[in-house]
């Protein structure tokens, strides 16, 4: 059985959600249809005419990208214009083209998790915060003989959740009532007859992210035909998500070591350098993508240096004068979400026929002479 475009979606952005994303940022679908079913996903950095073509050859019509094909409105669909023909090939092969950008930065096993676990690090926060995760109170009234059944369907679609801990709620025993009237179909009782009923009010907490999956799942799980249920905002703050982050090499480094080793596990042919190559780092920031203007946030971190790409002169030159090193692995390390996501998806298609598929293209527009 094929997934359809929607429930493709619906699972990739259990990782990265559209509301991780920064203000105005392209993301989502760009360009085609989710409606239909979805043969092969191709997982891209960018979205090139070398990239279609391997979509097409693949035999995919859905192309999950971290970089947008669709920065501004547009005033015209011209075809004879590099992007006009790149939309004409992609619409006329009826291959849809969806953006996960700075959502799949912030998220946790996104861009910038997978980057500075491929260096190593450990002990990892935020470089900065951008996310904070709004918590809800759900009350919902259940006959005893169907407590255990509602709480396990909320906990297994996500309520519960306190930091650390799962499954967390609090149960008070009571007698409910209710009379059914004329046209109700009661699971309890009698129509016209005033029911008592023993019953248990159970509290948990939802994140906004699965509330509508937690809200569900108890509805389809308890016995009642009109459910009693109440959400009820809290000033409890639930999990933070950021932008960047910062942690520790196992062991210290000179700054031209980390510089060879993060060469070797980017796969990257050069990366420019700035501050003493022989100075110890053991700190390190990182931010996928142009990170010259969060230099300030590395230094406020404590962070000796920050691995990130598009370094511009000047800011090269602030962070020399401030003491911080630099590494500019360049803009195309990204590409390490293609096997990432790839992964992530794969494995929550299992049970589909939909094959996900990690590009091959290297769309590095530099060459390194």
């Amino acid at each position: 059985m094929l997934a359809k475009g929607q429930t493709v979606i619906q699972l990739f952005e259990q990782l990265a959600p559209k509301h991780y994303a920064m203000a105005d940022d392209k993301i989502g679908l760009q360009l085609g249809s989710l409606q239909k079913e979805i043969t092969k996903v191709l997982v891209a950095l960018d979205v090139t005419d070398a990239v279609v073509d391997e979509a097409i050859e693949a035999g995919a019509n859905l192309i999950i990208a971290h970089h947008a094909i669709i920065f501004r409105p547009l005033a015209h669909l011209q075809t004879e214009t590099p992007a006009g023909r790149l939309y004409e090939k992609l619409i006329k092969n009826d291959i849809a083209v969806y953006i996960a950008h700075t959502n799949l930065d912030v998220a946790e096993g996104g861009v910038n998790d997978l980057l500075s676990e491929q260096l190593g690090l450990i002990e990892m926060t935020h470089l900065e915060d951008v996310h904070t995760e709004k918590l809800q109170k759900l009350v919902v009234f259940v006959p005893e003989t169907h407590h255990q059944v509602v709480l396990d369907a909320l906990f297994k679609a996500g309520a519960g959740g306190i930091g650390q801990y799962s499954s967390c709620s609090f149960n008070i025993p009571g007698t409910g009532t209710f009379l059914p009237q004329e046209g109700a179909t009661p699971f309890i009782g009698e129509v016209g007859k005033l029911e008592r009923v023993q019953e248990v009010r159970v509290e948990t907490i939802v994140t906004a992210s699965v509330q509508r999956k937690a809200v569900t799942a108890m509805l389809k799980a308890h016995p009642y035909e009109e459910v009693a249920y109440d959400l009820y905002p809290m000033d409890l703050k639930g999990r933070v998500f950021g932008l960047g982050r910062v942690g520790k090499l196992p062991a210290a480094m000179t700054l031209r070591e980390l510089t060879e080793h993060a060469k070797a596990v980017f796969d990257v042919p050069t990366v420019r350098v700035v501050g003493d190559l022989s100075r110890p780092i053991r700190k390190v920031a990182v931010l996928g993508g142009s990170g010259g203007r969060y230099m300030r946030h590395a230094m406020f971190a404590g962070a000796d240096v920050l691995v990130t790409g598009d370094i511009d002169y000047h800011t090269a030159h602030d962070a020399l004068a401030a003491g911080l090193a630099l590494l500019d692995v360049g803009h195309n390390v990204e590409k390490i979400m293609k096997r990432g996501v790839a992964d992530y998806l794969a494995a929550q298609l299992a049970k589909t026929d939909t094959q996900v598929l990690a590009s091959a293209i290297n769309t590095e527009p530099f060459q390194f002479v």
